[in-house]
């Protein structure tokens, strides 16, 4: 079947101008929040406001609406503009979710995502990976003293005199890749994983490694399998807390499996049909979803998610 017009993968995106409001002093930034045009994004131990029924969506919600109308500036940290909104994000920290309006709840993003319009789930990972970046960096990794956000909380600046380190926000790299042999795949699975689910082989690059030797080193480490010629595919925003996964597909050059670094629990070549038969795989908002899916329909004459569909089997479980 024809190959798949190009599309960005879930949480990818021009969604948030974040250059619009780079610079926002108070008060431009109260003067958003006076005339209505701030939205807030209250993040709740990683969970982001979802609303379900009856059109799913992102909760954005007005400032001064119920319980979060007490928040300081100093709490908020300023996401950029979307849709002509300044949207910002804040961590609540109460031993029970506060109860949002509309039906609206927080929610594990990465069950949720797959209900939200695409630049919506991208705007609350985006949220997300902001309060795990302040949350982290609550004291200096330099000197141990507390410090304090500046720069609309974009900056966690050390308030040791003399120290002053600044401390921005950073993603980790991390390769992801589905390794090719002829007509079938490699995957792989983590022992935590539910029965039955395989996925690709991913891994942290390391210092000093080019992703390509990180891929190289992944593969090796956790099933044996020796790697050849390589293809960069897609990347992907993960914020769980805050990766950036870099997707490859990679040639197999050995294909015997060796499990080494007890990362895998189990690993095994797939098929076209072994796949189409109803293997439990990753959660479709995922790169590791795409990989598959893309090499599966390069090569089949019924798409992936038609095989799903006649067969009746969730890609969600």
């Amino acid at each position: 079947m024809r190959a798949k017009a190009e599309r960005p993968n879930v949480f990818a995106g021009p969604h948030v101008d974040r250059l619009k409001l780079a610079n926002a002093d108070a008060e431009v930034v109260a003067r958003a929040i006076a005339d209505g045009r701030a939205r807030l994004i209250p993040v709740w131990r990683s969970r982001c406001p979802v609303i379900r029924t009856p059109v799913p969506g992102a909760c954005l919600l007005p400032f001064g609406s119920g319980q979060f109308s007490g928040i300081g500036i100093g709490e908020l940290i300023l996401l950029g503009d979307y849709r002509g909104l300044a949207v910002f994000t804040t961590e609540i920290e109460t031993p029970t979710p506060p109860e949002l309006e509309d039906g609206a709840e927080f929610a594990d993003l990465r069950l949720a995502a797959a209900l939200l319009p695409h630049d919506e789930a991208g705007l609350l990972a985006y949220a997300r990976a902001m309060i795990s970046f302040r949350h982290r960096h609550r004291f200096c990794g330099s000197c141990g003293s507390a410090t304090v956000p500046e720069r609309n909380g974009r900056v966690m600046t050390c308030m040791r005199e003399g120290c002053a380190t600044e401390f921005f926000p950073r993603v980790d790299p991390a390769v992801i890749v589905l390794v090719t042999d002829g007509d079938r795949v490699l995957l792989g699975r983590q022992a935590d994983w539910p029965a039955g689910r395989f996925s690709t082989i991913a891994g942290f690059v390391e210092p000093g490694e080019s992703l390509e030797d990180a891929v190289r080193r992944e593969v090796l480490e956790e099933t044996g399998v020796e790697t050849g010629r390589m293809t960069y595919q897609s990347s992907q925003p993960w914020p769980f807390p805050r990766s950036l996964m870099l997707g490859f597909r990679a040639e197999a050059k050995s294909v015997e499996l060796r499990l080494g670094d007890r990362e895998l629990e189990d690993a095994h070549w797939f098929s076209r049909a072994e796949l189409a038969a109803g293997s439990m795989l990753p959660f479709p908002q995922s790169i590791a979803f795409r990989l598959i899916e893309d090499w599966y329909d390069a090569g089949a004459t019924r798409s992936l998610a038609e095989e799903a569909a006649a067969r009746g089997w969730n890609r969600n479980r």
